[in-house]
């Protein structure tokens, strides 16, 4: 019952505000509601407090005691929403499927897909050395195991 008025107030809250998005949410044993969201351009820690707020002023702590802790996606953390892979677009992903590790250049998301781009250097067609190619592929959402942005300093 408690989880479903907190799934309720969360979900109006992200109706409101449609440039965020939930990522996860959990209800723990002792009414301990973690959530975690993203935006589109990111978020704000004025983004976290609506969130916060419109879920936190909307539940009574005289019928149910409660603690509420509201995040963002951490930098290092896998893209596991179509709309954070969209948000993405144009950056250095590594992305595992259950074959390999591609890291490259994210092209393109749609909605059943992401395309990445990225150089690979192979041995030359006739004679000894290597030749740079360009390589891309297209991943289904289905076959990505994690995809993680890199972070480049």
């Amino acid at each position: 019952m408690f989880r479903t008025t907190v799934e309720k107030l969360l979900s109006q809250a992200l109706e409101e505000r449609q440039d965020l998005f939930l990522i996860e949410m959990t209800v723990g044993g002792d009414n301990s509601i973690k959530v975690i969201i993203d935006g589109d351009n990111g978020v704000t820690v004025d983004d976290c407090i609506y969130i916060s707020r419109a879920v936190e002023h909307n539940l009574d702590r005289e019928e149910q005691d409660f603690s509420l802790e509201v995040a963002s996606a951490g930098a290092a953390s896998p893209l596991t929403n179509k709309r954070q892979f969209v948000k993405n677009i144009g950056r250095t992903l590594e992305v595992k499927t259950s074959d390999n590790v591609i890291n490259g250049n994210l092209l393109n998301a749609t909605e059943n897909e992401i395309v990445l781009q990225w150089k690979s250097r192979e041995p030359k067609p006739v004679g000894k050395g290597k030749v740079t190619v360009e390589k891309q592929a297209e991943i289904a959402y289905e076959n990505i195991v994690e995809a993680k942005v890199m972070i480049k300093f």
